[in-house]
């Protein structure tokens, strides 16, 4: 880190001298580094009027994705989707993030079946009786970040599709409880991949969570196959999502050629992602969106 003078004022924006703000603070962080511990960088540290920004981005977030709740059926197409999110956020004064962030076609990311991420809302793609859909929302509010996602299941289906989706929503809830500070993203991460393993299901390795707030993809990467002990250090004022994708089947997937942007299991098993935002606390855990 930046070698900060006492008096100097603190890397925070507090307007703080550094010794009456963050300086013992960074001297904790410091002191894990020179036990080998890999430890996050004051950018990815977020100032608390910053926690605030990103915070009433995160109530906007989960407001629309309660309103999916009663507006997502069978019948609909991913565009009918699409259009909603996209006229919610607008009107509640924010911006769909994915909206043309390199290149992405839409204002939300659906994700129907055996599509791990990143589906493409489309006219055509008519949800069914039985289907599940992941709905992936991020919001924008006065520049500041917030992104989560939800299972929804269209009408009636498999007993096999809601174990999947209800073991997924542990995974994450289990991950969420190893989030204290001072532990490791590991410990988080190696929480979520046994429940799905203990369950049978498998998770993807190649796409993770990240960091979020003051961009729509910070550092650090989350991946959600690890040991405890190891990765990054938490500490507070982090924000990051907790998102793994478990597979009913293998772990293997592809992404589609056409649109570039879809990600599909590869033996066409079920896929179900849960995603929260959260943020780093003396005092545990908070969840800005879920």
């Amino acid at each position: 880190m930046h070698k900060i003078g006492r008096n100097d004022p603190c890397w925070c924006g507090s307007g703080k001298k550094y010794k009456q703000c963050h300086m013992a603070f960074d001297t904790k962080i410091e002191n894990y580094r020179i036990m080998g511990d890999k430890v996050p960088r004051h950018d990815m540290i977020k100032t608390p009027a910053q926690i605030e920004r990103i915070r009433h981005a995160g109530v906007v977030n989960t407001r629309i994705l309660d309103l999916l709740e009663d507006f997502v059926k069978p019948g609909m197409s991913t565009e009918d989707i699409n259009t909603f999110v996209h006229d919610q956020t607008t009107k509640m004064g924010g911006i769909p993030a994915p909206l043309n962030f390199e290149g992405f076609p839409k204002s939300v990311c659906t994700s129907v079946n055996d599509q791990v991420c990143h589906g493409i809302p489309d006219p055509g793609t008519i949800l069914k009786e039985g289907d599940i859909i992941n709905i992936d929302v991020t919001t924008i509010v006065n520049g500041f970040y917030a992104d989560a996602s939800r299972m929804y299941c269209i009408g009636t289906v498999s007993p096999e599709a809601e174990k999947l989706i209800r073991v997924t929503k542990e995974c994450v809830d289990l991950g969420l409880k190893e989030c204290r500070a001072w532990a490791h993203l590991g410990d988080m991460s190696a929480a979520v991949c046994k429940h799905a393993y203990d369950n049978g299901y498998t998770v993807v390795r190649e796409i993770g969570g990240h960091g979020v707030g003051n961009d729509f993809h910070e550092d650090p990467w989350v991946g959600f196959i690890g040991t405890r002990g190891t990765d990054m250090l938490l500490v507070p004022g982090m924000i990051f999502t907790i998102e793994p994708m478990v597979n009913a089947g293998r772990e293997d997937i592809f992404q589609d050629e056409h649109n570039g942007w879809t990600i599909y299991t590869e033996d066409k098993s079920l896929s179900a992602q849960w995603e929260y935002t959260v943020l780093i606390t003396e005092d545990g855990p908070e969840v800005l969106t879920h």
